[in-house]
């Protein structure tokens, strides 16, 4: 889809992000192969799947459509803080990862989630 961009937050940073046996990594693939363009966020990295990574939200140089977070639940809420800030457009908790603290926050500052799904 083009002008949309989406930005994915890891759950173990210190893992290679280019592994195909990982969720991450096939949902990332297939949404670039749907036109999606992936911004990875991941402060050990320097590129993930062809793009280059940056340290947090806040450092990508562009506006974000939406954050897809593959972090651990209770990582969560830094994450959220960040996308609130810089005004995402959606956040998209993947399958296991549910902080409903950090999802009502986004809600009441106008952001649509979709938790564990």
């Amino acid at each position: 889809m083009e002008g949309r961009r989406e930005v994915r937050s890891r759950d173990d940073p210190r893992k290679n992000l280019d592994r195909p046996d990982r969720i991450s990594f096939r949902v990332t693939r297939y949404m670039q192969e749907q036109g999606y363009r992936i911004i990875p966020v991941n402060p050990l990295i320097e590129e993930a799947l062809g793009e280059k990574s940056y340290p947090d939200l806040k450092s990508v140089p562009e506006p974000i459509d939406m954050v897809n977070i593959f972090r651990r639940s209770e990582l969560v809420p830094p994450v959220v803080d960040q996308a609130i800030e810089i005004g995402v457009k959606y956040i998209w908790m993947q399958d296991g990862v549910i902080n409903p603290d950090s999802a009502a926050k986004a809600e009441a500052a106008g952001i649509p989630v979709i938790m564990d799904d």
